[in-house]
């Protein structure tokens, strides 16, 4: 999964040339059912990009049409092909589709460009479905453009699809660095990838270590017991930890992989107590919601944060019972969160829209939507290397920040450009049922809260 070699550069939030990490484009959360959706019905196809609450296969639209837009060689319609896994039920997989859809119902409100239409296929996070899907769009939809993709395995197994169907693809949720490995050693077969979000699984590490680093004292997290689920998408994070931890002041008092599918807590914990550290600094998806349920609940004498995909969902106060307050974890962005002059006014439309709040894939799936949108206004043509062209050059304000790529020369070709003014994660702490961000210090909307307990 990961190609790292030790030559990466290390620079946590005191450089300006930041690296990359992933909102936690972790390989595989499975949330069905954990909360409201936003109703989203499976697959769809739709011309006008509203559809919320369709069920099963309709059909909305007909195939891109020749003609001309607003001038140059622009179709008159463009057809958005969407990769999610389970948008039915799935919170991460209905903001994929959901984001999409809203970019494509805003533009063509808009009115100055093409008509926007999104197809949306279930990935069913499977990789040969994945594989079945994505060809379902490229060769029978005959779409434009492809984006979404939540699992690594997913798009790992749909990278050689993309480099013989030579369609451009903009990732909004699977993280592993591998894809933008590809891009930088075979840049002529894969350069039609781009990860609009979140940063990859490396960089999700050096992104901690950058947290850490610059809010231990605020925190008061002089040491921190690492845990880690053992989950291929987590190996990068690991070795990011390992090569950074010691840039941050704090002391390491335990790190622990604990075995994947861990629903006992109990055993780590008391060994995270005997060691006598401050805080239990976390990356976790799959094994989340046990693992801060129990935190709570015995009310162990130790902060809990890092990276923790379940409490990024802005349900999850609601369907944890509250067992998640005082939780830390990195996020996208939030509801709530002004990264940008767009992000609350998307998060409010996302809303009126599906009556819930998106996940942060549903923000970084708008913005590789909008982002295409204005790169094939601006080159005049869907054309796919003009495209790429001008998705190179492109820097394009979003919900989750200014979305600039890599070049095909950078270890992480084509990946959305981690750095202070650009891209950088917030992270949030649950506080009495509201996601509060408490980083970076330019858009806290509260001081971090120990836990009532400690």
């Amino acid at each position: 999964m990961e190609s790292d070699d030790g030559s990466r550069s290390k620079g946590p939030v005191r450089r300006r040339a930041f690296l990359k990490a992933t909102g936690a484009g972790v390989a595989g959360v499975s949330l069905a059912g954990c909360v409201s959706t936003g109703g989203d019905g499976g697959e769809t196809t739709d011309g006008s990009g509203t559809d919320g609450g369709g069920g099963g296969n309709s059909s909305g639209g007909g195939g891109t049409t020749t003609g001309t837009a607003s001038g140059g060689n622009l179709p008159d319609s463009v057809k958005v092909g969407v990769l999610a896994p389970e948008p039915s039920s799935n919170p991460i997989g209905a903001s994929i589709a959901n984001g999409a859809k809203l970019a494509a119902k805003q533009l063509n409100e808009e009115g100055s460009g093409p008509e926007f239409e999104v197809v949306v296929k279930d990935t069913k996070e499977k990789p040969d479905t994945g594989r079945t899907k994505y060809q379902e769009l490229t060769l029978s939809e005959e779409v434009d453009v492809t984006t979404g993709i939540f699992t690594s395995e997913v798009l790992l197994a749909v990278l050689g699809d993309i480099a013989e169907q030579q369609t451009v693809h903009l990732t909004s949720g699977a993280a592993t660095p591998e894809a933008s490995a590809r891009v930088n050693e075979d840049y002529e077969n894969y350069k039609y990838h781009f990860r609009t979000g979140p940063l990859n699984a490396y960089q999700l590490g050096v992104n901690m270590t950058d947290f850490l680093g610059a809010k231990q004292s605020d925190l008061g997290w002089e040491s921190v017991a690492v845990l880690v689920e053992d989950y291929e998408w987590t190996k990068p994070v690991s070795k990011a930890l390992d090569e950074n931890m010691g840039d941050t002041g704090v002391e390491i008092t335990t790190q622990k992989r604990y075995a994947s599918g861990t629903t006992n807590f109990a055993p780590i914990y008391d060994q995270v107590e005997s060691s006598g550290a401050d805080a239990a600094f976390i990356a976790m998806a799959h094994t989340g919601t046990p693992a801060v349920a129990q935190w709570a609940k015995e009310q162990r004498p130790f902060h809990f944060g890092g990276i923790h995909v379940p409490m990024q969902l802005p349900s999850y106060y609601e369907a944890t019972s509250g067992a998640c307050n005082y939780g830390v974890t990195q996020n996208s962005a939030t509801p709530k969160s002004e990264v940008t002059e767009k992000t609350v006014p998307f998060s409010n439309a996302y809303n009126e829209e599906y009556d819930s709040y998106p996940v942060y894939t549903g923000y970084i799936t708008f913005d590789a939507v909008k982002q295409y949108a204005e790169v094939i206004q601006q080159a005049g043509t869907v054309e796919a290397d003009d495209v790429v062209s001008g998705l190179e050059q492109s820097s394009y304000t979003g919900t989750v920040g200014t979305v600039e790529y890599y070049p095909k020369d950078n270890e992480f070709a084509h990946d959305v450009v981690y750095e202070e003014d650009l891209v950088n994660p917030v992270y949030q702490q649950w506080q009495d049922g509201s996601q509060e961000v408490i980083y970076p210090d330019n858009l806290t909307t509260a001081d971090y809260q120990a836990p009532s307990w400690l």
